[in-house]
């Protein structure tokens, strides 16, 4: 049997090695970037259920009918009382800053800043009790006449790197007087 030279043995040469080592090096980026990527989405999904959430509320806000108080007189009548939530006071959390790289966890009260008056996300029925990535508003536009609108909306920043992620949900009501929702969130930079 023939004996292998001191020379020929099987072992990698450096370029083998270095070759091997930039692979793995895209490959640990490739799965930096993919893992980032995962987290900033599952913290947009807070953004997008709450909305979805809230236009939801909204509709069912609207069906609500809100008749004054007094009985009617027997033989009489009247027409379908139903509005939109007008809109809040304030939002939820206070200020930008409470949610820029972190997060916020807001009480009930933040929440019911409008109770007395019927409006906002009092009028909603819609809290947060978890802590939260976004700060929320919701607007609306005139009472309840076809072609009065809502907006849910929630700003966020993620990275706290001072560039915004907004998500709006909008709807209106009908020429039938129900409510129809945006199919589709309007998202601007989304995993900021």
């Amino acid at each position: 049997m023939r004996k292998m030279s001191r020379g020929a043995r099987a072992a990698f040469t450096l370029i083998e090695l270095m070759i091997v080592v930039a692979i793995i090096g895209i490959l640990s980026t490739l799965a930096a970037y993919g893992v980032r990527k995962y987290i900033a989405n599952s913290k947009t999904a807070e953004a997008r259920n709450s909305l979805g959430r809230m236009a939801q509320a909204a509709a069912i806000a609207y069906e609500n009918e809100n008749m004054a108080g007094p009985v009617l007189p027997t033989g009489s009548s009247t027409g379908l009382t139903r509005n939109l939530c007008k809109s809040s006071s304030a939002t939820v959390p206070g200020s930008m800053s409470l949610v820029t790289g972190q997060k916020f966890q807001s009480s009930p009260n933040d929440w019911n800043v409008d109770y007395a008056g019927g409006s906002g996300f009092a009028c909603l029925h819609f809290t947060i009790d978890q802590p939260q990535y976004y700060m929320y508003n919701y607007t609306s536009t005139g009472s309840g006449n076809a072609g009065d609108t809502f907006t849910a909306t929630a700003n966020g920043d993620l990275n706290g790197d001072g560039v915004l992620s907004t998500f709006q949900l909008s709807g209106s009501i009908t020429p039938s007087y129900t409510i129809a929702v945006a199919p589709n969130l309007f998202e601007v930079n989304p995993e900021e």
